[in-house]
């Protein structure tokens, strides 16, 4: 049984995605959110953290992790930028489906569209069918919806069941992902200081001196508490190169004695520290 919401959220609360609706960021929304959201495509990753910023939004979903491709850049970069916090992840399984107008067959299909990371999640299914042009689209809810209104019957997309139903669309082929392991991990987002902290799960960014030892002594924190880390990565910081802001997932409560201990000793190493978040997963 999933974990029941812990958030107090408001009705209708405005949530912010990247994509169209049906996307798999939507789901996600609904699934740490509830259903009774009001949701709010956009179509940048940038778009949704001004939104969430500017009080567009109330909330923000996030893709930051993917099982097969790894971490998605641009949203840690995003975070670092902007006044607001994780308040929650939750895990979505990727299913593709090949999606076509309802009066299309699979023999008159000639143009597959989706989001490039679907078109490589999907190469096997793809390698197989014969005569057909893959073109790029910027998300995999999307390239339905742009099916759809142009009334194409010789094209189809790779997207979500939740896409299909919501455009009126059929699925040709269900389950056409190379691999059946394949799953996002999404961040719920809100302003700083809107939701209390705290939960399984707390990510924290800083950066450190360049000398040796530097890095072994900041994770020694955690190991000295027994705190377990779930993740580190490394990015660049903008404008000085060869230097980096350092990611970390702790699986500990940021109002545990132990992990504030631990972030109070880091915190004296580090040139920069940021808490991201301290949250529930559902």
């Amino acid at each position: 049984m999933r974990t029941r919401l812990v958030l107090r959220v408001k009705a209708h609360a405005r949530v912010a995605f990247q994509g169209e609706l049906g996307a798999f960021s939507q789901r996600a929304g609904t699934r740490i959110f509830g259903p009774d959201i009001d949701a709010l495509p956009c179509v940048t990753f940038d778009d949704v953290f001004d939104g969430v910023t500017d009080g567009k939004a109330d909330l923000g979903v996030i893709p930051i992790e993917n099982s097969l491709a790894g971490s998605i850049y641009q949203n840690f970069d995003l975070l670092v930028r902007h006044p607001l916090e994780a308040i929650a992840e939750t895990y979505i399984r990727i299913e593709h489906h090949l999606i076509a107008h309802p009066s299309s067959r699979m023999g008159q299909i000639r143009t597959i569209y989706s989001h490039p990371a679907a078109l490589a999640q999907c190469r096997r299914f793809l390698r197989r069918l014969k005569h057909i042009e893959e073109r790029s689209f910027y998300d995999t809810a999307g390239s339905v919806k742009h099916i759809r209104e142009s009334g194409l019957r010789d094209a189809a997309a790779i997207a979500s069941a939740d896409a299909a139903k919501i455009y009126g669309m059929k699925i040709l082929r269900r389950g056409i992902e190379d691999n059946r392991e394949n799953y996002t991990r999404f961040l719920g987002l809100a302003r700083k200081g809107v939701f209390a902290q705290g939960g399984a799960k707390t990510t924290v960014v800083f950066g450190l001196r360049n000398e040796p030892g530097a890095l072994f002594k900041a994770l020694s924190v955690f190991a000295l508490r027994n705190i377990d880390l779930t993740k580190l990565e490394s990015r660049p910081i903008h404008g000085k190169p060869w230097e980096y802001l350092f990611y970390l997932d702790l699986r500990s409560d940021l109002n545990s004695r132990e992990c504030r201990n631990a972030l109070r000793h880091l915190r004296e190493m580090t040139l920069y520290f940021k808490v991201l978040g301290s949250y529930p997963t559902f």
